[in-house]
């Protein structure tokens, strides 16, 4: 009797024991938000959705916004906002933020030193008074370090208005005049060829991509590039960095840590391979200072390239 029960208990065991590990390797169900603890380190009153996202909000009511010369009411698009997704006990945040043109620098900063992402710089509107852009947020971790990360970049953006309630009209410093650059100093700095057209200094760097099965490079558009104009001792740079979704943060980061402003993160393509974004970006002072940042930019980009 012992012997029998013995064999018909093997594949019981057998059985269970397959159904235990099962169980153990099934992925562990995401933990319910708390709209109260988001909505405590958010500063501001967050809603648990239906399906269990967790929203906060902010309307731009704080300055008057025409388009087209018709006053824009809040409702209509000048809303920023932010959504909370659990991810087994942490969480992932999506979102969009209103910003006038002297606000970018301040949010994107506040975005980086609370450990967010920035991905998506642009407009909505044609003929808006005063300029509107939108900056899109991403991050994941602790709802509630990921609450008080919106909350430091909204801060962020409140305390530009509380300094200057209207949004600037420039970025407040000299309008470089042309002069004489060392084209030879930049080429140098930045590692890359800079030719001189037209009084303007400048270096363009292609890479490769596949579109709809075919390569496509730098003829197609697939360039980083940056355009020195003015002279030696005060330039202007403005340009563009084509980059892959993991080097996206480092260059935006390096570019502000060199201190030149980005004024725009978007896509040129579709269907590409791997997929691509670009950033643009001004920025005024020495030619040796610009032409260090910009290199700052192509080395950050460089450590984070996937070979």
């Amino acid at each position: 009797m012992t012997t029998t029960f013995a064999v018909r208990c093997v594949p019981l065991l057998s059985t269970m024991a397959l159904m235990l590990s099962l169980l153990t390797a099934l992925p562990a169900a995401a933990a319910a938000l708390d709209p109260v603890s988001i909505g405590k380190a958010a500063g501001v009153e967050a809603k648990a959705q239906p399906d269990g996202v967790v929203k906060i909000g902010w309307s731009r009511n704080d300055v008057p916004v025409t388009v087209d010369g018709m006053r824009l009411s809040p409702v209509a698009g000048l809303g920023s906002w932010a959504a909370f997704t659990a991810m087994g006990n942490q969480a992932m945040v999506m979102g969009d933020t209103v910003v006038f043109q002297d606000e970018v620098d301040a949010a994107m900063d506040a975005a980086f030193a609370h450990g967010l992402q920035v991905t998506g710089l642009h407009n909505h509107f044609f003929y808006d008074q005063p300029k509107v852009y939108f900056m899109h947020l991403g991050g994941d971790g602790s709802p509630t370090q990921l609450a008080a990360g919106v909350k430091a970049v909204w801060d962020a953006i409140k305390a530009v208005r509380a300094a200057h309630p209207q949004p600037a009209d420039g970025f407040g410093s000299h309008i470089p005049s042309m002069g004489a650059m060392n084209a030879g100093a930049i080429a140098k700095i930045v590692g890359h060829p800079a030719p001189v057209t037209d009084g303007v200094v400048k270096v363009t760097i292609g890479t490769e991509g596949q579109m709809h099965g075919r390569a496509v490079g730098a003829s197609m558009g697939l360039t980083t590039w940056a355009a020195f104009s003015g002279s030696d001792k005060l330039a202007a740079v403005d340009g563009d960095f084509i980059m892959r979704t993991n080097e996206v943060r480092p260059v935006l980061m390096a570019l502000r840590k060199a201190g030149i402003h980005v004024v725009a993160l978007h896509n040129h393509m579709m269907s590409e391979t791997p997929n691509l974004y670009f950033t643009h970006f001004w920025g005024e002072g020495t030619t040796a200072d610009l032409a260090r940042g910009f290199r700052a930019a192509l080395d950050a980009q460089a450590n984070h390239t996937s070979h």
